[in-house]
């Protein structure tokens, strides 16, 4: 039996609501207990369901993380995971096909139960994952799944077979993806296959996208949509992505920042000099670089650039509805180990939900090899979030009037020994382009359905986040689709997503099919 704390009701619970381990004292409160027992049924009856097709499902989910998932290093093992998924979810009862994609197909699957005149919700994850460096994981490989549990402020590594007993919802599971994003992937077939197991017929229609290079920007999923519209024709969509409260109570989130990438060079001698002949003598581009980044904030961690975050970055009424989203900065803080928040926002919400200015990266020759020299060149790269008012075209600008400002020509290839000799700053500007903001009104249908659905699962309140500031490629789904989109996110916070070490808390496996098992039984609004 699954121990966990995110089951509401246990047999007893419901047993005692019967009055039957009580004396009935009257009829009364015989038939109160009666009307109690009828209206908490349905919910012990889906977690009942939820429970046993998600322990099913959970093994499948442990064979799904030994796949390695990085597109931008190999199509084959796209292919063989594209290829694996579709053969599960066809077991469970799903129809599906495989997008042609140049080498790194995308999934479509529907389960269209609940008849012709029922609504249609697609739902949109992704199957890929971010690269690894196997050093800097804790276990012996990534791609082997780990289960480890708390124990004296760390995580102890126990064997797997300990989940074939009673399992502690707060176990987690180490592996790459196991959060971001194939947790969710087989939350939504367990789900389903509590419907089949039961007979049940959905609410909805659902049809499933799962992307195959989401973590390199997508950068064709809007000729996979184009190309399959019809296919894939809904009236809303919903993502499965990102990290939920840090509570861990339903989370519901309505948009999220964009993401540009850029890349600047400053230039300094034409190859690497000798330090202690040209020191002194020869301008750094490290030093040069250092300087230029470092204008750009002040100590506060705000972006100096005029007009940055906007004409009217945030009105007194979205700072109202981001002040009342409950957040314990002080456990975030800590958890991210360090002592004070940068003072962009008077919150943490607020924060995310204003445009940012990033460095990522830098390099100047090398730190570890001994080498006295003055580098030729310095490079940083930057990720821009952008919001729908502080658009990418127009950070962009910003950023470069600033390098103008500040006396460098700007070239978009390296530069040639007459530019050299013209220009006595000179710095390359790269970018790359990423995905549009999102931001769907609080009060649209699909948001409301998805809050009335979420609201079972759980004793919380379920929390309403306007914008989360990670960035999702939706803006294809959103354009091509012509549809509102929200976010659901089923995974713990604190998942170490992207990062050595990630995990899912086994409970949020459980509670996360609970939830999509509330959205597909849910009637939607048309």
């Amino acid at each position: 039996m699954f121990k966990t704390k995110d089951v509401r009701f246990t047999l007893k619970e419901i047993l005692l609501s019967l009055g039957v381990l009580m004396s009935m004292r009257s009829a009364l409160l015989s038939g109160l207990s009666l009307l109690s027992f009828f209206l908490y049924f349905p919910v012990y009856a889906s977690v009942q369901n939820t429970e046993k097709a998600a322990k099913q499902i959970f093994n499948e989910y442990l064979e799904y993380l030994t796949l390695p998932n990085v597109a931008t290093q190999s199509s084959p093992d796209i292919q063989k995971v594209a290829e694996w998924t579709a053969k599960k979810y066809s077991q469970y009862g799903l129809k599906t096909q495989l997008l042609e994609n140049n080498g790194q197909p995308m999934l479509y699957a529907d389960y269209m139960q609940a008849g012709e005149d029922a609504p249609t919700l697609l739902f949109y994850a992704h199957m890929d994952g971010q690269p690894v460096n196997p050093e800097l994981w804790d276990q012996e490989s990534p791609w082997k799944p780990v289960l480890k549990v708390k124990e004296n402020e760390g995580w102890t590594t126990k064997p797997l077979s300990m989940l074939t007993g009673d399992i502690d919802p707060d176990w987690r599971i180490f592996a790459r993806s196991a959060s971001d994003d194939k947790a969710p992937i087989m939350m939504l077939l367990a789900a389903i296959h509590a419907l089949a197991s039961n007979s049940t017929t959905p609410s909805i229609n659902i049809k499933v996208i799962l992307d195959s290079n989401e973590e390199g920007g997508s950068p064709t999923l809007a000729k996979v949509i184009d190309s399959n519209k019809s296919l894939l024709s809904a009236d809303a969509v919903v993502i499965l992505d990102g990290p939920m409260h840090p509570s861990n109570a339903p989370t519901v989130v309505f948009g999220h920042r964009g993401a540009t990438l850029v890349r600047i060079t400053v230039y300094g001698p034409v190859s690497d000099s000798h330090s202690g002949h040209f020191g002194n003598y020869i301008q750094n581009p490290a030093f040069m670089l250092s300087t230029l980044l470092a204008g750009m904030k002040n100590e506060n961690g705000q972006v100096t650039i005029p007009r940055y975050y906007g004409d009217t970055p945030l009105s007194e009424s979205e700072k109202q509805v981001l002040s009342a989203i409950p957040i314990d900065e002080k456990a975030l803080l800590n958890r991210l180990g360090v002592a004070k928040a940068e003072s962009v926002g008077g919150n943490y919400y607020e924060a995310i939900s204003l445009p940012s200015l990033n460095v990522n990266g830098l390099s100047a020759a090398s730190t570890t090899a001994v080498r006295t020299i003055v580098p030729a060149e310095a490079t940083a790269s930057i990720d821009i979030r952008t919001t729908k008012a502080a658009y990418s075209a127009r950070q962009v600008a910003l950023l470069k009037d600033y390098i103008v400002s500040k006396g460098y020509h700007i070239i978009d290839k390296a530069p040639t020994l007459a530019q050299r000799q013209q220009h006595e700053k000179l710095v390359r500007f790269e970018v790359r382009e990423g995905t549009d903001a999102l931001q769907t009104p609080l009060d649209t249908p699909v948001g409301l359905w998805a809050k009335e659905a979420l609201q079972p699962v759980s004793d919380d309140q379920v929390i309403l986040i306007p914008l989360m500031g990670g960035t999702v490629p939706t803006a294809p789904l959103v354009k091509s689709l012509n549809k509102p989109a929200i976010l659901i996110p089923l995974v713990n916070a604190d998942n170490n997503q992207h990062a050595p070490n990630e995990n899912l808390r086994i409970g949020n496996f459980y509670s996360g099919t609970e939830s999509l098992y509330h959205l597909f039984t849910t009637p939607y609004a048309q």
